[in-house]
């Protein structure tokens, strides 16, 4: 399952995130993704794995 969220942001630093993502051949959203999990696997690399159970608290429930 896929979800939304939203992203307050300059108009110049996501025309350069859309240019940015135009150059890696993918959409914003999917630049934002790469971005995002890159972010989590260094954060992971310097602090352990983050296990589910230390997320949970953050998802959404249905």
């Amino acid at each position: 399952m896929l979800t939304k969220f939203t992203l307050r942001i300059s108009a110049s630093t996501l025309a350069k995130l859309r240019y940015v993502a135009k150059q890696n051949g993918r959409s914003a959203n999917k630049e934002l993704e790469q971005i995002a999990l890159n972010h989590i696997a260094k954060f992971e690399q310097n602090h352990g794995a983050i296990r589910p159970e230390d997320y949970k608290d953050y998802l959404k429930s249905s």
